[in-house]
């Protein structure tokens, strides 16, 4: 199970007590926030594209959406996400609980500077029912980011 694995990520950096589990559904953004009991801008958002045949995850504030024309000038291809039942195969967990933690090597991330106006942040655990409760900086700092993007609109 994907909560499993980030569970002993966050084991190994000595914040496995971060970890929230919740006996509802945190799959959306809007469900998320209702659990943790934040603003769903705070939710951090990963979402899963296939760029070149390769897994990229981008991981947003709540409030933000893809910007076509942005994604397509960083990464020089139109944005193309990886279809529901085969995220998993891809990124190691399934729609719902996608996060930037405990992945697979291949697998690319990278944090929409929609998420630097907050302190605190909330992205999935692995699961449709957990989040990570985190500052901006331990985000940063554990998720293996590649780097900072712009990609995103409607957030500011």
């Amino acid at each position: 199970m994907a909560i499993d694995k980030v569970r002993a990520y966050f084991k190994k950096l000595n914040m496995e007590d971060r970890i929230l589990e919740f006996d509802v559904s945190s799959a959306t953004v809007e469900l998320a926030a209702e659990a943790i009991g934040c603003a769903p801008e705070k939710i951090v958002k990963t979402m899963s594209f296939l760029v070149a045949d390769r897994a990229v995850l981008i991981a947003m504030a709540g409030d933000a959406r893809i910007s076509n024309p942005k994604f397509k000038e960083f990464f020089h291809t139109k944005a193309k996400m990886i279809p529901f039942d085969e995220v998993e195969r891809y990124v190691g967990h399934a729609a719902g609980g996608v996060c930037p933690f405990a992945l697979p090597d291949a697998v690319e991330v990278y944090l929409d500077i929609s998420l630097q106006r907050f302190d605190t942040v909330y992205p999935a655990a692995g699961s449709s029912n957990s989040a990570v409760r985190l500052t901006v900086s331990e985000l940063v700092a554990c998720c293996n980011m590649k780097s900072w993007v712009d990609v995103c609109k409607d957030w500011e």
